[in-house]
């Protein structure tokens, strides 16, 4: 079979996948916190300037050695290299596009909005809190929603002792906004 019919690799579809996991909505600002920035900042230094060069070091001496088809360093380092090139990718698009918001510095601070801590009870007086951050830093475990989440849409602009109703994946919700802070989150 001709060589222009086929994939050496499923880049394409690697980086596709990617970006579809945290896919910020049309039209939209790539909103994040100064800590998230911070971190996405801190990864983009870590590839650049430790883990790509070691990559390539690896790579080079492997390819110094011959036969390249058989040679597992040779190609688990080409594809390493791959994933940090795409990873690489992926960061410098979000790091151009980021715009820092920091939720210290919120004006308006007994309406929710970007970056706002928000504690919520459910129709059973369940209280959670939330802070409402950028699509790239959610993290549930710490109860960080991305700001383009169903819940943290519903919150946007609610006030103290406001019920807002919102789309879970168990249906329609309500809950009432008990508390709202600001606070910088950490880095």
């Amino acid at each position: 079979m001709s060589k222009a019919f086929t994939r050496e690799t499923d880049a394409d579809d690697e980086d596709e996948a990617e970006s579809a996991s945290v896919k910020l909505p049309v039209g939209t600002q790539n909103y994040i916190t100064p800590g998230g920035h911070a971190r996405l900042l801190a990864e983009f230094e870590q590839l650049m300037r430790v883990e790509r060069p070691k990559v390539v070091e690896v790579v080079h001496w492997a390819a110094s050695n011959g036969d390249r088809s058989e040679n597992g360093d040779y190609i688990y380092g080409k594809k390493r290299l791959r994933e940090i090139d795409r990873r690489i990718r992926f960061l410098t698009k979000r790091l151009d596009i980021a715009q820092i918001v920091d939720p210290a510095r919120q004006l308006n601070p007994d309406q929710v909005f970007f970056g706002a801590t928000v504690t919520i009870a459910d129709e059973a007086g369940l209280a959670q809190t939330y802070q409402i951050v950028g699509v790239d830093e959610t993290d549930f475990s710490r109860g960080r929603i991305s700001w383009v989440s169903p819940l943290a849409r519903a919150l946007l602009k609610a006030r103290e002792s406001d019920i807002v109703r919102f789309q879970s994946p168990a249906g329609w919700r309500e809950v009432e906004v008990l508390e709202i802070n600001y606070r910088s989150i950490e880095r």
